[in-house]
């Protein structure tokens, strides 16, 4: 492990806002640019479980919930939402659900008289998956809110962890990273570094090493990734911290 190559540079506050996703899309508002609706789509595309997860917890069923969430992405796409919207401090988090909420207000009519299946697929989303996962959550305690974050941690997490492996098997590390990935978040106290180091083949203090440089690539991923969800990425200490949250009961 400690031949890996190390992370690059973290980028200058400057470069990190430029190239904010979300700042793209508050740039352009409601203007159509390729730049900004790419980055508008990314977003969603990588986010929109936890609004699915959102509307099935205000009482819908698994294809009211699809067909409600897709409606709503239609016109969230086509950056069709009241002019008023607030931007929620500059966190997409915070305006989606928004959007969500106004939208839910004054389409639920609408969106349910339409023939099911009748819309278009606006974004190739993992439906036949979507309930699977809500129903493994046992979240039935949280409010939709609550479960929203909830559901917003979990998918920012896997997208850092599944950034962490791709990047390990390109430098050759896939195994170092599968034997490491459970001390990610585990505390220093539960760690046998023994253990590890001999399934490695490491000595226990190249394998201290080993954790410590993932780690730290760790928290750089996931600063980087909730930084594009943020027009300031200067607040994604305090985004991950109101994040981290939703777990507290």
């Amino acid at each position: 492990m400690s031949s890996m190559s190390p992370t690059q540079p973290a980028p200058a506050p400057g470069d990190v806002f430029a190239t904010t996703r979300w700042t793209v899309v508050l740039a352009a508002g409601r203007r159509s640019e390729p730049e900004a609706d790419a980055a508008l789509e990314e977003l969603c595309r990588t986010y929109w479980y936890p609004l699915y997860a959102f509307v099935r917890r205000q009482g819908c069923s698994h294809e009211d919930a699809e067909d409600l969430t897709q409606a709503f992405f239609a016109r969230f796409l086509a950056k069709d939402y009241p002019e008023g919207l607030s931007q929620e401090k500059g966190r997409f988090r915070a305006f989606l659900l928004a959007a969500m909420k106004h939208f839910l207000a004054n389409e639920w009519d609408r969106a349910h008289s339409q023939k099911r299946g009748g819309g278009a697929a606006f974004l190739p989303l993992a439906w036949e998956e979507a309930d699977s996962w809500y129903q493994s959550e046992l979240a039935d305690y949280l409010s939709p809110d609550k479960l929203y974050d909830r559901a917003w941690a979990v998918t920012l997490l896997e997208r850092v962890i599944n950034h962490l492996r791709d990047q390990s098997v390109a430098e050759g590390h896939a195994k170092f990273f599968e034997k490491l990935r459970p001390f990610l978040t585990a505390g220093n106290s539960s760690i046998r570094y023994g253990e590890v180091a001999a399934a490695l083949d490491l000595s226990e203090g190249a394998a201290r090493v080993a954790v410590h440089r993932l780690r730290q690539r760790y928290r750089e991923a996931l600063r980087q990734e909730i930084a594009q969800t943020l027009a300031d990425p200067a607040q994604a200490e305090e985004e991950i911290r109101a994040l981290f949250s939703a777990f507290a009961n």
